[in-house]
């Protein structure tokens, strides 16, 4: 009878795990970057390849690092939210641009209007790979000491800002 108990209990377990599992947003996966520096990088900006963007040049300041590529379905969504989002001169937003071609990035961002302070170019992906993109678009929230406070995975919705970062802007703003 006592043998039968274990392998009762261990399925019991499991199962509690996958019934829980099925209440939880699968977009919501923890980023192990929250709460560390932020990985820092020179790249060549958009409109000015001669140029290099740093997120040094941030510090100081709490600024959303967004990563979009001009090919990317999901970034077409968000676009006009961000477009919305930098018409009030809220938070800074920093673009970067994923393994895409500078030409195809800046008509994408003509077409639709540009909403980023900067875009910085990671033709090759070798920064992304750092941030741990590993689909665009990405959002981070970049608080005043470049620590990153929040990674929204996925395109940023009119929930998500008034929900979430919005919120974490205005209070590390006070801080």
């Amino acid at each position: 009878m006592k043998r039968g108990l274990i392998p009762f209990a261990i399925f019991l377990v499991v199962v509690g795990f996958l019934f829980k599992g099925l209440f939880l947003d699968p977009r919501e996966v923890p980023s192990p970057l929250v709460g560390k520096p932020t990985p820092q990088f020179s790249l060549p900006r958009l409109d000015n390849p001669a140029t290099i963007f740093s997120p040094k040049e941030m510090l100081g300041k709490v600024w959303l690092f967004n990563v979009w590529a001009s090919w990317c379905g999901a970034c077409r969504d968000e676009h006009p939210i961000l477009v919305e989002l930098a018409k009030t001169g809220f938070v800074p937003v920093i673009g970067m641009d994923y393994k895409d071609t500078r030409p195809e990035a800046q008509q994408w961002l003509d077409q639709g209007g540009n909403p980023y302070n900067l875009v910085a170019v990671d033709a090759d992906g070798r920064v992304g790979i750092e941030y741990g993109v590993y689909g665009v678009p990405e959002t981070y929230v970049i608080d005043k000491a470049g620590m990153i406070a929040y990674k929204q995975i996925g395109p940023v919705t009119y929930d998500a800002l008034r929900d979430k970062i919005i919120p974490l802007v205005k209070r590390l703003q006070a801080q």
